[in-house]
């Protein structure tokens, strides 16, 4: 493939000559005809688990958050490691004030006939005991050290997906139960159609856990490298909860249900064969190697230097690429070992991608210095971040003749409404190819206009790499129990959308072609 250079592009500008150009024509290589079905094989793993009985009761009902908000003393909990495969221990620390007996509850997260979950495994009788509140170490780390509460083998049959464990009280005398979630992934390394990559670098950047403490409450500022956050810590309340989601009943899940549950929820009721891991199993591309398609979902900001290395292998080696994602990829975030030894538990925002283009100069002047300096993300992603980076709009059809619109019936000029946000991808990369598919206005507060790209772009090997531009991308697909949809800027996605789900089935068909 033929060396991308860096972009140029005047930013309200792009529409018209993206319209004009490029190669990924819509009529070179149309999508297969007629209508788009169950998108994975019959008889496959996702299928079989999902003819399973679901569960009707798996929600949080009764959660209780302190005065800030951020956290819930009287239940609540952290796992010993992001991600888990079968035949390996997980130790699962909880924390309750004043001490109580929890009950733990286990469930996978998938579709199950509409009901979302499936009750995996109960443990009764765990003693809760206040367990303490860490002081802030170096860099501001809170860092816990608990005491485990209980641990566990995963199971040999239990499929990769992503895992809430909820934590119920048991009450004495006239007291109310309270509840929280933790949450792990157990991983596997199976041959899959679909690797889904959860964004969880970002629900630990994030989390304001226990008191307002996260990499955007530093008093040097909100934007440079001071602050260190540690996976050996409760999520607390979603964090983006000031202005996004404000949502309590996501307590202890990270950004998982608000952002990501959709999409897993639509891909396992199509029977797609899909495989789940964190950010910290893409340090290598060994895994993704093994897969046809690679999913970034949501708000997947956060990125180590080796995942990126990974992704551009697999690109390289004929993955498919789908940024389902916003502000994807933005800044560098190293992992290092926590106190307890286990790898890749602590993270920081070591400095920004973007090579030497103007915005990632820019955040080093305003923000630095910074240790790291990432490659250009717009290079791998098609669209790169932007300044202002957050806003919301409609997400507007610029080359409705592509393959990608097929049966959606869409005319240039038509808007998913609300679909853009909060924060979106813009100024497309001069890679040869390079398509803009939709494009045009989210709007910073409402007022402050900022422009956003939606691209396709052939890989190396009959593949292609398509960046969504937007966070909100799987609010498009699937509204699964219990979910509540994000709103930013005075801008709000609508939920599932016929033309969203239609584009994402015909992606995920010429990828998995």
């Amino acid at each position: 493939m033929s060396s991308p250079k860096e972009s140029s592009f005047p930013r309200r500008d792009f529409l018209q000559a993206a319209i004009a150009a490029g190669a990924l024509s819509s009529g070179a290589a149309a999508a297969g005809s007629g209508e788009a079905g169950v998108g994975g094989r019959d008889g496959n793993r996702i299928v079989a688990e999902n003819k399973r009985e679901g569960a009707l009761d798996w929600q949080l009902t009764r959660v209780r958050v302190d005065g800030k908000g951020f956290r819930s003393p009287w239940v609540e909990g952290y796992c010993s490691r992001q991600s888990v495969k079968a035949g390996e221990e997980i130790e699962i620390f909880v924390s309750t004030d004043p001490a109580r007996k929890v009950r733990l509850e286990i469930f996978r997260m998938g579709y199950y006939g509409g009901r979302g979950a499936r009750l995996m495994k109960t443990i009764d009788g765990l003693q809760g005991v206040a367990q303490p509140t860490p002081q802030p170490g170096k860099k501001n780390l809170h860092e816990c050290r608990w005491e485990s509460s209980a641990r566990l083998t995963i199971p040999s049959d239990w499929l990769s997906g992503v895992y809430l464990g909820r934590l119920t009280t048991v009450p004495e005398g006239k007291e109310s139960y309270w509840q929280s979630y933790v949450v792990f992934i157990v991983r596997d390394d199976r041959p899959a159609d679909i690797l889904f990559q959860c964004s969880d670098n970002t629900w630990q950047a994030y989390n304001r856990w226990p008191n307002d403490y996260s990499v955007y409450t530093d008093p040097k500022g909100g934007q440079g490298p001071w602050a260190d956050v540690s996976f050996d810590r409760p999520y607390g309340r979603e964090a983006q909860h000031d202005g996004v989601v404000n949502d309590p009943l996501t307590v202890g899940s990270g950004e998982f249900l608000p952002f990501e549950f959709p999409l897993a929820y639509w891909l396992e009721e199509q029977g797609y064969d899909v495989s789940y891991c964190s950010n910290s199993d893409m340090l290598s591309p060994d895994r993704g190697l093994k897969c046809k398609a690679f999913i970034s979902v949501g708000h997947d900001e956060y990125w180590d230097i080796r995942q990126f290395r990974s992704v551009e292998a697999m690109r390289d080696a004929g993955v498919n690429l789908m940024f389902l994602s916003g502000n994807a990829i933005c800044w560098v975030t190293p992992f290092r070992d926590g106190a307890s030894g286990r790898p890749n538990r602590i993270i920081f925002r070591g400095g920004p991608y973007g090579a030497e283009n103007e915005y990632a100069v820019n955040r080093e002047r305003d923000h630095g210095p910074f240790p790291h300096r990432g490659p250009d993300e717009g290079l791998l992603m098609g669209g790169r971040n932007v300044e202002p980076v957050n806003g919301g709009g409609d997400w507007i059809i610029a080359k409705p003749d592509h393959w990608m619109f097929e049966g959606t019936g869409v005319k240039q000029g038509d808007a998913v409404p609300g679909l853009i946000g909060w924060e979106y991808h813009g100024q497309p990369a001069d890679i040869p190819g390079l398509e803009v598919v939709a494009g045009g206005t989210a709007w910073q507060g409402g007022v402050n206009p900022q422009q956003w790209t939606a691209t396709i772009h052939p890989g190396p090997k009959g593949n292609f790499i398509f960046n969504a531009a937007t966070i909100f991308w799987a609010q498009g697909l699937s509204t699964p129990p219990g979910h509540v949809l994000p709103w930013s800027h005075w801008s709000r996605p609508h939920g599932p959308d016929p033309r969203v789900q239609r584009i994402t089935r015909n992606l995920l068909q010429r990828a998995l072609s």
